[in-house]
């Protein structure tokens, strides 16, 4: 399928066999039980190679798998609390938070004020500023408690020491 007049040609052991017509190419990667594959179509004359294209896309292929089985994805846990909360309560989700971060995961910490709360959206922000005090050691607050509507917002995320 190579419609050019002159190409490039590299061989099978990458040596360098210089630019010949695509149908002398062609017959060699014949002889050789091989494809021949345009690989700088931009380039002037194009660059072709003889290969087997099958093992080539299988070997692209695999090194893809490989890759996307080591990426490491970074999930967003939620941590619910309220602007009544208790010190003992605070605690135990503070573990759990600590529990998400060692993990390698961010953690989104949400109050949601209802009624009157609403009036006093302060006290929410200090409850997050405990919250913080308790997990500080492992996790840097990526996102300082900010007020959303209802809601107030803060992301928090692992150490750089924590990672490695």
């Amino acid at each position: 399928m190579i419609r050019d007049n002159e190409i490039r040609v590299i061989g099978s052991d990458g040596a360098q066999l210089g630019i010949m017509s695509a149908k002398e190419a062609l017959n060699l990667a014949i002889q050789e039980d091989l494809d021949l594959v345009k690989i700088s179509p931009n380039a002037n004359p194009p660059v072709c190679k003889i290969m087997d294209y099958g093992k080539y896309r299988f070997e692209i292929l695999k090194k893809q798998k490989e890759a996307k089985k080591n990426q490491k994805t970074v999930e967003l846990k939620e941590i619910w609390l309220s602007m009544t909360i208790d010190v003992g309560d605070l605690n135990v989700k503070a573990k759990q938070a600590q529990k998400f971060i060692a993990q390698g995961n961010k953690i989104k910490v949400s109050i949601r004020m209802r009624g009157r709360q609403n009036a006093h959206s302060a006290l929410g922000v200090q409850v997050m500023e405990k919250f913080f005090e308790l997990v500080k050691d492992v996790a840097v607050m990526e996102k300082k408690p900010l007020l959303e509507g209802r809601n107030i917002l803060m992301i928090l995320a692992p150490l750089k020491e924590a990672k490695k």
